[in-house]
């Protein structure tokens, strides 16, 4: 699936009208009262943005990963959190679309198209972040259905959303301990607790909470491709197209901290000039666009390999990893440049700075993607 130029330029225009004209002029004020943006939303689903990646024939836009990409950095330049609303969302979709049954495609993708479906992603434990296989949520069968105990934690549109992947363990005494696990696409009802919202230094206006599920019953038709034991082969293969997100959400954000530090600087003057034509600022200017740059070409190359139905563990992780870390670097330079302008809340360089981090810790935290890459070196390169 590749979208045709002609059409990807137009609609990341598109998106980007609508960032300038609707988000920049409320990101700030929403984002300081850490208040969902229910019409910003209404306008996303009004644009088609909860199908992007969801084939035409269930009523989506059917946009590949590389254009995604480019959607999701435009978001990013006025908002992050935003991109965050479409992430699990699509991450659902995408596990429903690759790995689902016809009738859970039928059922689920035209729903989650149009938003009425919102997904949710419910993987992480207060116990198992990273080492994803020490979950300890559970799905016994009964019949036509199963009963789901456990917690889930840091599940972003827990609160918001209504349709949730949910990675159990159907097999607890499975060895290895990956062959245990199953996903449901589970809609929230009876048995579905959200026990408290987890409060953020940034990362605002979006909900992430922590969820517990006590004899939560699922119908045994919901167990995504109708087999057990596959669970984190379906999540992991998502987790491409999350990864691909969070290194595009950077990108966008050390953008915007970008462009807000080199207009200042072409407008704050000492000593007589603009300090944009200090060398100091210069080199700083240099050093961000050109990293900038850099993360973008690695998000398209992620983004290529996933739309051209490879592999991509290695150049996504690669492109998270770098991207996140160029982000957090640009941001604080940016405020560098501000100066004492650049701590305060009239400038949006604090909110940047205050999201960056995110990018570093998820969808596997920077240290999980360094070994990721080098193990997928060590097979690249055996001798």
């Amino acid at each position: 699936m590749s979208t045709p130029t002609d059409v990807r330029q137009e609609i990341v225009e598109t998106i980007r009208r609508f960032v300038e004209r609707e988000v920049v002029p409320v990101a700030s004020t929403l984002e300081h009262r850490n208040e969902y943006p229910d019409k910003l939303v209404e306008r996303m689903k009004e644009l088609g943005l909860f199908g992007a990646t969801i084939p035409t024939e269930y009523g989506g836009l059917g946009l590949d990963v590389t254009t995604y990409a480019m959607i999701i950095e435009e978001l990013c330049v006025g908002w992050m959190s935003l991109s965050g609303i479409l992430n699990t969302h699509l991450l659902l979709s995408y596990m429903v679309r690759m790995h689902g049954t016809d009738a859970q495609k039928q059922r689920y993708l035209p729903k989650l198209a149009r938003g009425e479906f919102r997904g949710a992603l419910c993987l992480t434990e207060p116990h198992a972040g990273s080492d994803v296989q020490s979950i300890r949520t559970t799905a016994v069968r009964r019949g036509d259905f199963y009963v789901v105990n456990g917690s889930k934690m840091f599940v972003t549109n827990g609160r918001s959303g209504n349709l949730y992947a949910l990675v159990v363990k159907t097999d607890p005494q499975a060895d290895p301990p990956h062959k245990g696990m199953s996903l449901f696409i589970a809609e929230k009802g009876p048995g579905i607790t959200i026990s408290r919202d987890i409060d953020k230094i940034g990362y605002k206006g979006v909900d992430t909470v922590e969820i517990l599920f006590e004899d939560y019953r699922v119908s045994a038709d919901a167990l995504l491709g109708g087999r057990e034991g596959h669970g984190m082969q379906q999540v992991m293969s998502g987790l491409e197209v999350g990864r691909i997100n969070i290194a595009s959400r950077a990108v966008g954000v050390a953008r915007a901290a970008f462009e807000c530090a080199i207009k200042y600087a072409q407008q704050r003057e000492t000593f007589g000039k603009p300090i944009c034509e200090h060398q100091a600022i210069q080199l700083k200017l240099a050093d961000m666009a050109t990293k900038i740059e850099a993360s973008r070409l690695l998000v398209r190359n992620a983004a290529h390999k996933k739309d051209s139905g490879e592999r991509c563990d290695l150049e996504a992780g690669m492109a998270k990893l770098f991207a996140s870390e160029t982000c957090a670097e640009v941001s604080l330079e940016a405020m560098r440049v501000l100066g004492g302008y650049g701590y305060t809340k009239e400038f949006p360089v604090e909110r940047f700075y205050r999201d960056a981090p995110l990018m570093i810790i998820g969808e596997g935290t920077n240290e999980i993607q360094r070994t990721v890459i080098a193990r997928q070196l060590v097979k690249k390169y055996a001798i």
